[in-house]
């Protein structure tokens, strides 16, 4: 281990948390295999070998956006081809098929569509809760949230925003739409979207509500370390807040996603290496050190580097998704991106680990089949 390290690896053994510093010595040392083995190290006292998965469907209600974000090959305005916007009816017909899969939850996000109304979300929340009730909802991002308060003209009544969706069958909320914490980056890659303070207040006002969320960082476009870490430290600050207030939910997990450049405003830059992702997921598990999963997201950082990840900190490698239109890491246009439980155990049990079926909220499920059900009460392997 280079001697930069040292002192890090000390805090990680005897468990103090890192500082910006620490961080900052993490990017720029090159010995990705020691940092691997930090990460590794807390990954494994936390959760031992498990490694978590879920069955999964993604649904994308729409690609018309307000927004028109640089890094973004998804939106769409409205009459451009390659727009659509699905009705309540396909809703249902999403929960039905997921039930019939046997999916224990449904991720449903879309742009931010000028036209829909209000009771557009919530009726679409009760047809998929009324066709399958057993499925876990977790839908909206923090930025979806904010424009639906403003569509339906309450902008200063988040809570009422998210008591009203989560009446109508929302069960948490995911963590997209974080972007980089950072205004230069904002104002350059994703103007007009809301920023971090704004984001924030979402999952805070989520969180004394009672609903688990999760936390994203997009990474490999024009952001620099320092965004990087200034990114996962207001995260951090964020769930000690959640902890420190004893509010009933909090961030459950971080999934960091790598550019995809596609056809987006940015396709001349490079996006992230292979080597670059393994070091940010460790890096992550590192320094959240009061968040209790790690998340690899395989759509984007493939299957292949995902079964790697898991040696980096990763303690999760998301679920069988199905389909998905937002980011196409093999560029071939097709939302079918889809795999097996069958294949995700087989990926996690030949990389060393032992595969855990969970639900939304990181309960064991037990399977028959497509029938399921949740057999601890407690969410799996929290800290």
């Amino acid at each position: 281990m280079n001697v930069e390290l040292q002192p890090i690896a000390q805090k990680v053994h005897t468990g103090q948390r890192l500082d910006a510093a620490d961080a900052r010595a993490l990017f720029a040392s090159e010995d990705i295999w020691a940092i691997g083995r930090l990460a590794d190290t807390v990954r494994r006292r936390m959760h031992g070998d498990t490694t978590y998965y879920n069955v999964n469907r993604h649904f994308n209600y729409s690609n018309v956006c307000a927004l028109s974000c640089k890094f973004c090959d998804f939106y769409r305005k409205r009459n451009e081809a390659g727009a659509y916007e699905f009705s309540t009816d396909d809703a249902r017909d999403q929960a039905r098929r997921a039930r019939e899969a046997g999916a224990t939850e449904l991720h449903v996000v879309g742009g931010l569509h000028p036209y829909l109304p209000f009771s557009y979300y919530t009726d679409m929340l009760r047809a998929i809760k009324d066709e399958y009730p057993q499925l876990h909802v977790k839908a909206f991002t923090a930025v979806e949230v904010v424009h639906l308060a403003r569509i339906d003209k309450r902008p200063n009544d988040l809570e009422g925003v998210l008591r009203d969706l989560q009446d109508a069958g929302l069960g948490s909320l995911p963590g997209g739409g974080a972007e980089v914490f950072d205004d230069r980056c904002h104002d350059e890659a994703y103007k007009g979207k809301i920023r971090s303070d704004k984001w924030l207040e979402v999952h805070d006002a989520a969180h004394r509500l009672g609903l688990m969320s999760n936390a994203t960082i997009l990474y490999g476009h024009i952001e620099s370390v320092d965004d990087r870490i200034n990114h996962l430290l207001m995260l951090r600050d964020a769930q000690d807040r959640a902890i420190d207030n004893g509010w009933p939910g909090r961030f459950q997990t971080v999934i960091p996603l790598p550019f995809i450049p596609g056809e987006s405003a940015l396709k001349h830059l490079p996006g992230p290496t292979g080597l670059g992702d393994l070091k940010m997921l460790a890096i992550c598990r590192l320094v959240l050190d009061n968040f209790d999963h790690v998340k690899t997201f395989w759509i984007m950082q493939t299957l292949e580097l995902s079964q790697l990840a898991l040696q980096f900190g990763v303690d999760d490698i998301d679920g069988t998704v199905v389909w998905y239109d937002i980011t196409k890491v093999k560029r071939d246009g097709s939302t079918h991106q889809e795999t097996t439980a069958g294949e995700l155990r087989r990926t996690i049990v030949e990389a060393g680990f032992a595969p855990v079926e969970r639900d939304t909220l990181y309960r064991r499920v037990e399977r028959d089949g497509p029938a399921w059900r949740v057999v601890e009460t407690e969410p799996a392997g929290a800290v």
